[in-house]
């Protein structure tokens, strides 16, 4: 089972943090240890807290990288370069190309994936509201992870 996650960067702090964090652990348990693959870029928050569950729970990982962002990452950032070390491959999207798809990121990770997690808190308008929609356009589940209490910075 090959899952992606997408999610809001701009959580609030330490309540919303452990409740995803919390959702996450519990969705990454009910895929199998041994057979489910995440897919993260790896960034702040959700991305990266869904990465480390993956692979704390015997899963593998794989890291897509934008064409626009350096693969390693910010060298302030220990999480991500720990991540894209213990990841089985790192995926580094094309360069836009005039009148191509080029490096939309969202696309790249919903084909490559079975289902999605979207930490979302539902409005529209948003990078995982954009992505959450392509992942169901392309027939696939989408698991809304928002518990209750959670919050996004202003």
């Amino acid at each position: 089972m090959r899952v992606g996650i997408t999610g809001h960067q701009d959580l609030s702090g330490g309540l919303t943090e452990m409740l995803v964090r919390g959702e996450l652990w519990r969705l990454v348990t009910t895929f199998g240890p041994y057979e489910l693959v995440g897919v993260s870029c790896a960034g702040e928050g959700p991305e990266s807290w869904f990465a480390r569950s993956v692979l704390e729970h015997g899963g593998k990982l794989e890291i897509v990288v934008p064409a626009s962002a350096p693969v390693a990452g910010r060298a302030d950032d220990p999480t991500r370069l720990r991540l894209l070390g213990e990841a089985r491959a790192v995926h580094r999207l094309a360069a836009v190309e005039r009148g191509g798809l080029g490096d939309d990121t969202g696309r790249a990770l919903v084909g490559m994936v079975d289902e999605l997690i979207a930490v979302w808190d539902g409005e529209p308008g948003s990078e995982p509201a954009r992505v959450a929609a392509l992942a169901r356009a392309a027939g696939l589940f989408v698991h809304r992870v928002w518990p209750s209490g959670c919050a996004r910075t202003d």
